[in-house]
């Protein structure tokens, strides 16, 4: 099969090769998928950086957890009525060296859900880490019906479907944003109220959004750099989910201011969410997706020899969307 791969840590140009490499067979509990299209994430160029040192001491790692495509086989217990099946793929490089950015992948059938119908190939290589992530901050702490969410950094890739998923279940939304383009899409996505986090004090203005009263919930982009911006806008007893904090990696938190407003903090990555907690998202997912409830945005399209590109480009940012590879 074709394939895209690294065997050192470095740039996307210096540690990204393309070439042959020996078609996977899928294992028991397995099914062969050959892919369509392969999402890219922060995480995934991350990885290729070197964040994770001991990564490379199997072997080369094909990178990408999240795409789509169709099964062309399965493994023993897997039932042979699941071959010719459009689905697709999260969680493909989580734990194993071998994911997405290839022409087949074999996962563990769980991983591999029905491409619901209507759904892209391109659309569905990005259902996992961005919509799993948002599902996850909007609704591991119960129902969100009659509350107000704050989502920051609302225009982005899980900002953009966390707002949707809030929005569809009854709560009132405010979201940040840098921009007039990103305010439009916001309000597009379902946001009831937009606010620029460029303002100085901002969080006056999403008190001011919410008629004055502190908010229930925030769904947080940049945990460390907004954290004392958030403390001033939040009820007692209030819920940060937060999924990121590249600003300031090592937040240095008020424990006592924090501790009085008894807040409860949740850190949230696709990988270690419980299986529950997927197997809800993805019937979510494919509910809201059949209903045409989900917007989605597909920012760039390249093919596989192009991968270095796709890296790139998330590394860089200055879009609004998902990048994905066609192998």
């Amino acid at each position: 099969m074709k394939a895209a791969w690294y065997e050192k840590f470095g740039s996307a140009e210096e540690a990204l090769v393309v070439g042959d490499r020996e078609d996977p067979q899928p294992g028991p509990g397995e099914v062969l998928v050959r892919l369509k299209a392969s999402g890219v994430n922060p995480s995934d160029v991350k990885k290729r950086a070197g964040s994770f040192p001991n990564l490379l001491d199997e072997g080369y790692v094909i990178p990408h957890s999240d795409g789509a495509g169709v099964i062309e086989a399965v493994g023993e217990g897997v039932s042979g009525d699941r071959v010719g099946d459009g689905v697709w793929v999260y969680q493909a490089q989580y734990g194993r060296r071998f994911g997405t950015a290839a022409e087949l992948v074999a996962v563990g059938d769980e991983r591999a859900p029905l491409l619901p119908e209507g759904v892209t190939d391109d659309v569905g290589a990005c259902l996992g880490i961005p919509v799993m992530t948002a599902h996850r901050c909007v609704f591991a702490d119960g129902s969100v019906e009659g509350q107000t969410i704050l989502v920051t950094g609302g225009a982005g890739r899980v900002g953009h479907y966390a707002i949707q998923w809030a929005h569809h279940a009854g709560a009132r939304v405010i979201a940040t944003v840098s921009n007039e383009e990103d305010d439009r899409a916001c309000l597009a996505a379902g946001a009831d109220a937009v606010v620029n986090y460029r303002t100085e004090d901002w969080s006056s203005e999403v008190l001011d959004a919410n008629e004055g009263e502190p908010v229930d919930r925030v769904v947080e982009v940049e945990f460390g750099a907004n954290l004392a911006e958030v403390l001033k806008l939040v009820r007692l007893g209030a819920t940060i989910a937060t999924y990121s904090s590249t600003q300031v990696p090592q937040p240095k938190l008020p424990f006592y201011q924090m501790m009085y407003q008894d807040l409860r903090i949740r850190l949230v990555i696709v990988y270690a969410m419980p299986e529950e907690a997927k197997r809800r998202a993805i019937a979510d997912i494919d509910e809201a997706s059949r209903a045409g409830k989900l917007q989605h945005r597909v920012a760039h399209v390249v093919g596989l020899d192009d991968i270095a590109k796709a890296h790139v480009l998330i590394e860089d940012g200055g879009f609004r969307g998902c990048v994905v590879v066609r192998p």
